[in-house]
């Protein structure tokens, strides 16, 4: 996929980098990424590299990856460019390079966050969030890092108790643990209460940027989340297969607004601090979301019963809408609602 030759992304990409945040930060500094190549994660090196270009940043990033042939493909237009560095890596393995140094800055990315893997690899899913985290952690207090951010997810606040219409940082639903399904939610708290102790035992200045379930032209063809299947069938012209009532009401995100979310707590958030990355512009019911990408597709909705192994993937949540008002307090803005940002995946992911 060759997204650098597409305007729409090229325009994703240069309102990010020219959003008034203080970059000076990291100016002559160094960051390394875990899970570089994901959907949200990948549109972050590129922001970072086209910020080294136009403006002299100066921003050396390591981009962590399992495969490095992958990373090098999928960032293409900067390779030669000695500011960014590749980095084959299993996240669930201790991580020592003595050769790095000093580490600025660290961003714990990488997670199974598709529900097919949630049922065909639990293990892997709760040690990326747990052993992983861990892994990263202590990198960050080896090389002497000034910050360190987890990204989180909005699974962990759990099933809506029935006592509040949106989520605030500090709600926590119900989540039977007892059962599969609950390896990713359970897992990402874990790593939330893991950051909170090397704080607290390490001296370590952490952030948490929650993510909601996020979209965009940056998502992997393999990606088995709805929204992400719905957006497959639509640039492929085919109608689109709801496997539920959908009646799953939600926080969504365009990658570019993460993104600029993710900066923003990176650079602008409070040490210990959790932020949720969401606009209720965004919020919407699982089977409206199909009906937009649809009719962007010129198709219809059709209902599919999901095989055993799907539906053991699938969240147990039916409303979960986060409240984004605390990311708001520090300037944060997201650019795209729901139908916006859809339409320009949808264009973006047609002319690749």
């Amino acid at each position: 996929m060759n997204l650098y030759q597409n305007d729409l992304y090229q325009d994703d990409l240069n309102y990010v980098a020219g959003i008034n945040l203080p970059w000076e930060r990291l100016q002559n500094k160094s960051i390394l990424i875990s899970g570089a190549t994901g959907l949200v994660g990948s549109f972050l090196v590129d922001v970072l590299m086209l910020k080294n270009e136009k403006d002299a940043l100066n921003c050396t990033v390591y981009a962590l990856s399992r495969n490095a042939q992958k990373a090098s493909d999928r960032f293409s237009k900067w390779n030669g460019n000695g500011l960014l560095q590749f980095i084959p890596y299993d996240i669930n393995l201790p991580f020592k390079r003595d050769d790095l140094g000093t580490v600025d800055y660290v961003l714990h990315m990488a997670s199974n966050t598709h529900p097919m893997q949630y049922s065909t690899d639990p293990i892997g899913t709760i040690t990326t969030n747990i052993i992983g985290v861990q892994n990263m952690l202590d990198f960050a207090v080896e090389h002497h890092a000034s910050r360190f951010a987890f990204t989180s997810s909005n699974e962990i606040y759990g099933e809506n108790r029935g006592d509040a219409e949106m989520f605030s940082e500090d709600y926590c639903g119900y989540i039977n643990c007892n059962t599969m399904r609950a390896g990713y939610p359970e897992s990402k708290r874990c790593g939330e209460a893991l950051c909170q102790a090397y704080k607290a035992q390490k001296g370590l200045d952490i952030v948490i940027p929650r993510l909601t379930r996020s979209y965009g032209p940056t998502m992997l063809m393999s990606d088995t989340k709805a929204i992400s299947q719905f957006i497959r069938k639509g640039i492929a012209g085919e109608d689109i297969v709801l496997k539920s009532a959908g009646t799953q009401y939600y926080s969504y995100t365009y990658v570019s607004d993460a993104v600029s979310g993710l900066l923003y707590v990176l650079l602008n958030g409070e040490n210990g601090e959790a932020y949720n990355i969401a606009d209720e512009r965004s919020d919407i019911m699982l089977k409206d979301l199909a009906a937009i990408i649809a009719d962007i597709a010129g198709k219809k909705v059709v209902f599919e019963i999901p095989d055993a192994v799907e539906a053991a993937g699938y969240s147990t949540a039916t409303k979960a809408r986060l409240d984004g008002s605390k990311l708001k307090g520090l300037g944060w803005n997201a650019r795209y609602e729901m139908s916006e940002g859809l339409k320009r995946t949808v264009s973006i992911l047609k002319s690749n």
